[in-house]
């Protein structure tokens, strides 16, 4: 994320009515994409892999494809708007459809709509209503035109957020005053797995077996080190569609791993972005027929995990002097490694373990340039006294939500005692 040196403007921008700049997402792409997976006994069993891989033979199909990719901009001013929210794991995307009577421009124009929470773990059968708030608009890559993606959090018909609510909390947070005065910025590296869709195995390894061990693959192009390209630039051109502030991504260091950068974005943005880039990327590989897994250790062993590494400055931090300010949170971040660890993920005890470009779980540690640390702190960060740091420690299914708004809290409101500031910034070496 070193290349990030300001937010995109693109965060500021309303969405454009009536765009026809771009084209949605056509099914028939996916007669380009290679599955590498194990060449003899590898079976295709997907019926949607075969449904599209017959498209220049079946007429049928064809008339089906000639459906999802209309136009309907110039017969009638309704829009369909996919209304998306998380489900009761806390990481499990739900969305379903309605039609709107005409193109909007902010999500306060779209009314509140409900859904069943008993069938998602989110309410008892007994009084199951779940209403839905929208919260963010994106251009739907999927269906084009001035059809939309709208994001929400989830409400009690009295009003009151839901446990798996988290937006609420991080919305409260980012509209402090000492928090909005800060301008935090966030740019988040979202590592994923993707999985052979019958036998949950990475992508491009042999079904049952191991690839050769890491180290061609991290970046690598080739179809012996390359497992999954065409997901990741689809994912890459679809975000960008949608109005995504999406900066890059790259081949991860285990094979069938992934990255891609969202930011820098402001505030709540940042994690309302990596949500919908998360819906999109699950919209894509099932229409690829693979499975997407964002689990921080998805195979044991001598093999890299998954995490959401998250960049993070406040204007105090990117003016003159800031590495002062940059120092005074780390230090802070010390104090509460605890709370910031429990709130980082499922799992990520199987991932931060020491080894493979991660910090120990069980400690807290910084340190310039280096990846086997908690925090991580760029060298032209160092050298221009101002700049940002990376929080190494969030697992790949963290909520974006609450690692955000943590980091903000922790940095910007909470303040420690003068004598734990004191023994923290003696133990890891801060003059503060």
């Amino acid at each position: 994320m070193a290349q990030i040196l300001a937010p995109s403007t693109q965060w500021l921008m309303s969405m454009q009515k009536n765009s026809t700049v771009a084209s949605p997402m056509q099914t028939k792409m996916w007669s380009s994409l290679v599955m590498k997976q194990n060449k003899k006994g590898a079976t295709r069993t997907s019926a949607k892999f075969r449904v599209l891989a017959l498209k220049s033979d079946n007429s049928t199909v064809n008339r089906i494809e000639d459906l999802l990719n209309l136009d309907i901009t110039p017969y009638t001013d309704k829009i369909i708007a996919e209304y998306i929210w998380i489900g009761g794991s806390g990481i499990d995307m739900r969305s379903k459809s309605r039609t709107i009577s005409n193109p909007v421009e902010h999500p306060s124009e779209l009314p509140k709509w409900n859904y069943d929470g008993s069938s998602t773990g989110q309410a008892p059968g007994e009084d199951s209503e779940v209403i839905l708030y929208p919260q963010a608009i994106f251009k739907d890559p999927f269906r084009g035109g001035n059809n939309i993606l709208v994001i929400c959090d989830a409400y009690t018909p009295a009003g009151e957020p839901i446990p798996t609510n988290k937006r609420h909390k991080a919305a409260e947070v980012f509209s402090n005053t000492k928090v909005a005065a800060e301008l935090p910025w966030y740019g988040i590296e979202q590592e994923y797995t993707l999985l052979q869709q019958n036998v949950k195995w990475p992508l491009g390894w042999p079904v049952g077996g191991y690839p050769g061990p890491q180290g061609p693959y991290y970046c690598g192009a080739g179809a012996d080190k390359s497992f999954g390209r065409d997901i990741s630039d689809a994912h890459y051109k679809a975000c960008l569609y949608a109005g995504i502030n999406i900066s890059g991504t790259n081949g991860e260091v285990m094979p069938g791993q992934w990255e891609y950068q969202v930011g820098p974005s402001v505030g709540i943005d940042a994690a309302d972005h990596i949500w919908c880039s998360r819906y999109i990327l699950e919209r894509i590989t099932e229409q690829a027929g693979v499975v997407l897994s964002l689990d921080p250790k998805p195979i044991e062993g001598d093999w890299n995990g998954a995490g959401c590494h998250t960049n993070y400055s406040t204007k105090s931090m990117r003016e003159e002097g800031g590495y002062e300010a940059i120092k005074k949170a780390i230090l802070n971040l010390s104090l509460r490694h605890k709370e910031h660890i429990s709130a980082y993920g499922e799992g990520n005890e199987r991932r931060l373990t020491g080894k493979h470009e991660t910090a120990s779980i069980e400690s807290f540690s910084w340190g310039v340039a280096n990846r086997g640390c908690s925090i991580r702190v760029g060298r032209e960060t160092e050298k221009q006294g101002k700049g940002y740091l990376e929080d190494r420690r969030p697992a790949s299914n963290m909520d974006p939500y609450v690692v955000t708004s943590l980091l903000a809290e922790t940095t910007i409101l909470w303040e420690p005692t003068l004598e734990a500031e004191a023994l923290a910034a003696q133990k890891l070496a801060l003059n503060v």
